[in-house]
């Protein structure tokens, strides 16, 4: 039996449930946790008796996306350093996807950046009337590292939401651009995702199987698989060469914590655009 620090891993009626479980950094995806999902979603891949992977978060939220505070605290500089981190992302991000088996991912709460990234990779996503989804990258100088949200919605949806880093995205305004699959009373956004899986889970997985892989291939023949690859790269040119707005938003996250540097960047939007 496998052991995991960073998540809760189970399965129970041909469902592998796979529970983000660092709450008290909103389970916040640090190396340790991301290379912990890699494990659990090889174990749900390799196991026959899985049909259905469900994801979900502990505690108050989903997951509040890539660990900034971790990146403080470790100062990552270089090119070669920066593609081992941004492919780690992406390629976890991506694991939902490429799935052969259906994923579906169970939000509430905050589910922004990297964890809406991962959401959106899922096949379905059941949100809470409590969730919140965003991109707030640009906010603090950082890039995008998984692009989907542009296949996900429509062009002036995506550019607005990534453009202005709006992280107040309402789980019945995801619902209207497309970005999630249903949205429930709060609290039940799990019990729905895991009675949807056992729905699928009683179809023959051969035929699920081949039917999300003609479904994925619509959106290769579109180039989506290119065009993932080319915005990595673009990320990765933007965290190797380091945006002043980061720097700055790290200095103060250094110097007066994590807290203090997200209000003085709330602080700097709002003056903006009061």
């Amino acid at each position: 039996m496998t052991t995991f620090q960073s998540i809760q891993y189970g399965v129970a009626d041909h469902v592998a449930q796979l529970t983000l479980n660092r709450p008290a950094r909103l389970n916040a995806l640090d190396k340790a946790a991301l290379l912990e999902i890699n494990q659990a979603m090889d174990l749900a891949e390799a196991d026959a008796e899985v049909r259905v992977i469900v994801v979900s978060g502990s505690g108050r939220a989903f997951s509040s996306g890539f660990d900034l505070k971790a990146q403080m605290e470790q100062r990552p500089e270089g090119s070669q350093v920066w593609r081992e981190i941004l492919d780690l992302d992406f390629d976890t991000t991506m694991r939902f996807w490429n799935s052969a088996k259906p994923t579906i991912a169970a939000v509430h709460g905050a589910c922004l950046a990297g964890a809406f990234e991962l959401a959106m990779a899922c096949d379905i996503t059941i949100a809470s009337e409590d969730a919140v989804f965003g991109e707030p990258e640009l906010k603090f100088g950082a890039g995008i590292v998984t692009m989907l949200l542009p296949w996900m919605t429509s062009p002036k949806h995506a550019k607005r939401i990534i453009l202005s880093a709006d992280d107040r995205i309402a789980a019945p305004e995801a619902l209207a651009m497309g970005l999630v699959s249903r949205v429930v009373a709060p609290g039940t956004q799990l019990d729905e995702a895991l009675r949807t899986a056992r729905g699928i889970a009683l179809m023959d997985p051969d035929l699920v199987a081949q039917t999300k892989k003609a479904l994925n291939r619509t959106y290769d023949i579109q180039g989506m698989r290119t065009a993932l690859q080319a915005a990595l790269d673009i990320d990765h040119t933007i965290e190797s060469h380091g945006s002043p707005d980061k720097r700055a938003f790290m200095d103060i996250a250094r110097e007066r914590g994590m807290r203090e540097a997200i209000a003085w960047r709330d602080a700097r939007f709002a003056k903006a655009q009061g």
